[in-house]
């Protein structure tokens, strides 16, 4: 299966079996995005995390009493 990165638009072929593949097909919501530019955003997000002025906002969850 030929496959596109949202980024950078260079095109890889990734086998049909895989659980990627699967999820491309079948919910065309997900998109797909290269090994370089995960590796790329990981670092960097690690980085600002590392600065202390990164906030995650996480819903919160509220507990039902039943």
């Amino acid at each position: 299966m030929r496959v596109k990165c949202v980024i950078c638009d260079e095109i890889e072929s990734i086998e049909n079996d895989t659980l990627v593949a699967k999820r491309l097909r079948n919910r065309p919501i997900h998109t797909y995005m290269c090994d370089s530019c995960h590796e790329r955003i990981a670092k960097k997000t690690q980085k600002r995390i590392a600065t202390g002025n990164f906030k995650l906002y996480r819903s919160r969850t509220e507990e039902d009493e039943w």
